[in-house]
């Protein structure tokens, strides 16, 4: 699952960043790293970008970026 689908409110464990050159060095740069916890907080109105909580911090992305991050889901309990 990447992170553009993950539902807001749900958190999940990040295990691949992916992306060409630049963005890939950007995101990693933004500390989304692999095994690093996000929670998606909320979206714009249309849906894009997303804003995400990541190592204590808020981040926007868009939605096209995201897509480049694979998460896996943290099951409720």
């Amino acid at each position: 699952m990447t992170l553009d689908r993950l539902a807001i409110g749900k958190s999940a464990v990040i295990t691949a960043v992916g992306g060409e050159g630049a963005l890939r060095l950007r995101l990693l740069d933004m500390g989304l790293i692999p095994r690093t916890r996000v929670t998606v907080a909320k979206a714009a109105p249309m849906g894009d970008p997303i804003e995400i909580r990541v190592r204590g911090y808020e981040l926007t992305l868009r939605k096209e970026d995201a897509a480049h991050i694979e998460v896996n889901p943290e099951e409720e309990t």
